[in-house]
């Protein structure tokens, strides 16, 4: 947004935090007597909150600044959303009016200066044999499976090509991913060239270094960051599906695959797209909106 940027990190208690957003009797009592010092004036003209907890104060901004702050609330608050200024969900989450930006994925941070940083803090990785594959495992969450059996099919897959191929894997685990998932992959890629990183007693988390240097990534089908990230380079991205995904995420694949960004693990991209990146666009409309509020 090209503004001065104060970060609060706030926390509702009860009753507020039970009914957040919802309950909005007492204002700034809901926080703490230590939080309440930081969220009182001089309040700022655009306050921009993420998830159920952040959008109870953007909500009260509204109130406790006459209008005079512009409140936008990143992801679904679940309730009217003529609460907030603006509201930024995805697309796939259905969300529509007149206060609504639908990015296709997610909010990130992923642009070529970005890259060149990760890129710039990991340059071992250049060394790697090409096609470098960026491997990103998620895990497990409601209708989807990311499991030892899914694990050991997604490696047939990334094997046979790289057998085709040749190149090297660079495989990243989440904190999601299960441990029986991350020694499966340990065991069965060894001797491949590359690297597996599967938390702080591998180093440092090299994900960046991995997105900027890779010339193909593969990415488990469970999280919209990731896929979103993972879109955002440039490179073409793959995934492996095993099983029918929930709908909504369903939609949100659905809506990559249209676009031209999103693969199966075995196709063959049809051309090179445009990196999604959307963060910029939706800061440009966000800055739109405040001025025709102000003219």
């Amino acid at each position: 947004m090209g503004m001065p940027v104060r970060h609060l990190v706030l926390s509702p208690r009860a009753p507020w935090s039970w009914l957040s957003p919802r309950l909005t009797l007492g204002g700034r009592l809901a926080l703490p007597a230590a939080q309440r010092m930081a969220f009182a004036p001089p309040w700022p003209s655009l306050a921009i909150g993420c998830g159920r907890s952040a959008a109870l104060l953007t909500r009260l901004l509204r109130r406790l600044t006459e209008g005079y702050c512009h409140t936008a609330q990143i992801l679904d608050p679940r309730i009217d959303l003529m609460h907030w200024d603006t509201v930024i969900a995805p697309k796939h989450d259905g969300l529509v009016g007149p206060t609504v930006l639908n990015p296709l994925g997610s909010l990130n941070p992923v642009d070529e200066a970005w890259l060149a940083d990760g890129r710039e803090a990991s340059p071992a990785l250049d060394y790697l044999p090409r096609p470098r594959v960026g491997v990103l495992l998620g895990g497990p969450r409601a209708g989807i499976r990311i499991d030892v059996e899914y694990a050991q099919r997604l490696v047939e897959h990334l094997l046979a090509r790289r057998q085709r191929e040749g190149g090297s894997l660079l495989v990243l685990a989440s904190r999601r991913t299960p441990m029986g998932v991350a020694e499966l992959l340990r065991n069965a890629l060894r001797g491949v060239p590359g690297l597996l990183w599967t938390g702080p007693d591998d180093g440092s988390n090299p994900y960046p270094g991995v997105l900027g240097w890779a010339d193909r990534l593969v990415v488990t089908p469970d999280s919209v960051n990731m896929l979103s990230e993972a879109c955002a380079v440039g490179c073409d991205v793959h995934t492996f599906v095993a099983e029918t995904l929930p709908p909504k995420l369903a939609r949100f694949h659905g809506s990559l695959r249209q676009a031209g960004l999103l693969y199966d693990i075995d196709e063959d991209a049809s051309a090179r797209q445009v990196p999604l990146r959307e963060t910029a666009f939706i800061a440009e409309a966000l800055r739109k909106r405040i001025l025709a509020r102000q003219t």
